[in-house]
């Protein structure tokens, strides 16, 4: 059984810092790319950060110099280091993995955690 469980969510004063994590369990994790995502009521999942099986990584230009994605796979374990955090990251943020292509492809997503940054 797969399973992608993230932590470390919470309140957060602006300018403040959070780092999530997620774990992830019954897949080979090192052939993965993993990604954060993140999600407010009434709008689209949005990528926020991925990076690849061989550590290379991208970032939305919102969150560019202030997030940072990494992974450990002797932990099987994906980070996201969040500094300088701003009311408009406050949102739903969901762990993702993904392998493969096309009828091979396989998918896999956490229940989310959610990140609020309020004065």
């Amino acid at each position: 059984q797969v399973q992608l469980v993230e932590s470390g969510g919470g309140l957060v004063q602006p300018g403040g810092s959070l780092r999530l994590s997620c774990a992830a369990s019954g897949i080979i994790f090192e052939l993965y790319a993993l990604d954060w995502y993140r999600q407010v009521p009434g709008k689209q999942r949005e990528l926020v950060a991925g990076i690849t099986s061989g550590g290379g990584t991208n970032y939305v230009d919102s969150v560019k110099g202030r997030f940072t994605i990494s992974r450990d796979n002797a932990k099987n374990t994906v980070y996201l280091q969040m500094s300088n955090l701003k009311p408009e990251d406050m949102a739903v943020y969901y762990c993702h993995a993904g392998w493969g292509t096309g009828w091979a492809r396989t998918d896999y997503w956490g229940q989310g955690t959610q990140v609020t940054v309020s004065s």
